[in-house]
């Protein structure tokens, strides 16, 4: 069993469940819609395993069917962000080379303009964090890219969270050895000081036994 494997599997046992991640990032992009008086607002989460980028959030009510849907991190504007690690401002995206008329179609909402800025943590890209048509008469200043760059890092560490907490529960779903680790994880958590405290000594001695 890897260190990786061994850590999601206690994770599992102890990490919020992902919809309360969830629910932070949508309050970020709800945030972010009313701060720059956008039309809509999203955070598109990078899947490694399929290279899709995919709706973790949106801000409009009407558009949470989006969430979960998903489009190749090759194609679009969301996609340049991601693979340059670059924010873009755009006033026309349809004159733009690098947008998918097929992928906003796809979302019902085509866009006339945007910002979009990619959500690096630790070095790794995460997603990105788009916001969609301003006011027509507004002007993008270098305070907007500052204050944009401030919900990305908010983004970006719950993205993070939410993407630990997602395979820390495929950990616990799972069979054999990691989810027995988690399981007592789980209980270990549960337990009141004084016995939590002569669990973990057990487990130091285990440690200690197996190594």
């Amino acid at each position: 069993m890897s260190k990786e494997r061994l850590e999601a599997a206690v994770a599992a046992a102890v990490l919020p469940a992902e919809e309360d991640f969830a629910e932070l990032l949508r309050s970020i992009v709800v945030v972010a819609r009313a701060i720059f008086g956008a039309q809509a607002s999203s955070v598109l989460l990078f899947e490694e395993e399929t290279d899709d980028l995919v709706f973790a959030a949106v801000a409009n009510e009407r558009e949470q069917h989006l969430v979960g849907q998903r489009f190749p991190s090759s194609q679009g504007i969301a996609g340049w962000v991601l693979s340059a690690r670059t924010p873009l401002v755009l006033e026309d995206v349809r004159s733009d080379p690098r947008f998918s008329k097929d992928v906003a179609e796809n979302t019902g909402y085509v866009p006339k303009g945007l910002m979009a800025v990619p959500l690096l943590h630790d070095e790794r890209a995460l997603g990105v964090l788009q916001v969609l048509d301003r006011p027509s008469k507004s002007r993008f200043s270098l305070e907007e890219m500052e204050l944009l760059g401030m919900f990305a890092t908010q983004a970006a560490v719950a993205l993070d969270l939410l993407s630990s907490a997602r395979r820390a529960r495929a950990a616990l779903d799972g069979k054999g050895d990691l989810a027995a680790v988690a399981r007592v994880a789980a209980a270990l958590d549960r337990l009141e000081e004084d016995k939590r405290e002569a669990g973990i000594a057990l487990l130091r001695d285990l440690e200690r036994v197996l190594s």
